[in-house]
C-alpha cells in the first residue's frame, strides 16, 4: 500500500501545473519572448525615426519649452493605440480569412523595401537635415495636445505604417503583447528623447552629416526586418 502511495504521490507531482519548466525550455521561451519584443521595437523604431512633420513638430515644441511631455504622452498613446489595434485585428483576420496575411506580409515586405531603399537614398544625397522653428507662441497644454493628435491622426500614413504594417508583422508574432511592448518601448524612446533632450539635440539633428548616418542606420533596420519577413513566406 505504502508503494502504491509513493507512486501516486509521484504521479500527481510529475503533472502538476506549478513544477518549474525544465531549464531549457524556459530559456528558449524566453528567447521567443526577447525576438518578439527585439523585433517590435525595430519595426517600430525604423518607422518612427524619420525626418517629417511630426519629429520636425515635436522638436520645435520640446525646443520652446511648450509642454513637450504632454505632447509625448499624447503621440506615445496614439502610437501604442493603433498598434495594438493593428496587432489584436489582424490577428483576428487572419483566423478567417487565412489568405489574406501571406498578401498582407508580402506588401509588408516590399513595403519595408521601399522605405529602406528611400532612407539608403536620402542617406546617399545628404544635404538635408531636421529644420527646426521658433517663430510660434505658447500655447495651453490641450491645445498642444489637440495639435498632436491633429498632426499624428491626419496623416494618412500612421494608419498604413502602425495597423496595417506593424500590425501584419506583430501578428505572425507568438507573443504579440511582447512585440506590441517593444513597439511602443520605440516609440516611448524616440519622443521622449525629443522631449527631454531636445536643446541638446538641436544641433545635432539639424547637421546633414549626423542625418545621413540616422537614415543609414534606419535604411538597414528595415533592410533586416524585410528580409525576415520574406525568410517566413519560403
Amino acid at each position: 500500500m505504502s508503494w502504491i502511495n509513493n507512486n501516486a504521490g509521484s504521479i500527481v507531482a510529475a503533472n502538476s501545473p506549478f513544477l518549474p519548466l525544465p531549464e531549457d525550455n524556459m530559456q528558449t521561451e524566453l528567447q521567443q519572448l526577447f525576438t518578439n519584443g527585439a523585433t517590435g521595437f525595430m519595426v517600430a523604431f525604423g518607422l518612427i525615426v524619420a525626418i517629417g512633420a511630426q519629429n520636425a513638430w515635436v522638436l520645435n515644441k520640446s525646443l520652446r519649452g511648450e509642454h513637450p511631455w504632454v505632447i509625448t504622452a499624447v503621440c506615445v498613446a496614439i502610437d501604442i493605440t493603433l498598434i495594438s489595434v493593428g496587432v489584436l485585428t489582424i490577428s483576428q483576420i487572419q483566423q478567417w480569412l487565412p489568405p489574406l496575411i501571406p498578401a498582407v506580409t508580402l506588401f509588408g515586405v516590399l513595403f519595408l523595401c521601399w522605405l529602406s531603399a528611400q532612407a539608403f537614398y536620402r542617406a546617399w544625397l545628404g544635404g538635408a537635415g531636421l529644420a527646426t522653428s521658433n517663430n510660434s507662441q505658447l500655447s495651453s497644454p490641450w491645445r498642444s495636445a489637440g495639435q498632436a493628435c491633429a498632426i499624428s491622426l491626419l496623416n494618412p500614413h500612421v494608419y498604413l505604417d502602425t495597423v496595417i504594417l506593424i500590425g501584419s508583422i506583430g501578428a505572425q508574432q507568438s507573443a504579440p503583447l511582447w512585440f506590441i511592448a517593444g513597439a511602443g518601448s520605440a516609440s516611448a524612446l524616440w519622443f521622449s528623447s525629443l522631449a527631454a533632450g531636445g536643446r541638446w539635440l538641436r544641433p545635432y539633428l539639424t547637421q546633414p552629416r549626423h542625418w545621413q548616418w540616422l537614415e543609414l542606420m534606419t535604411g538597414l533596420c528595415l533592410l533586416v526586418v524585410a528580409l525576415l519577413l520574406l525568410q517566413r513566406l519560403w
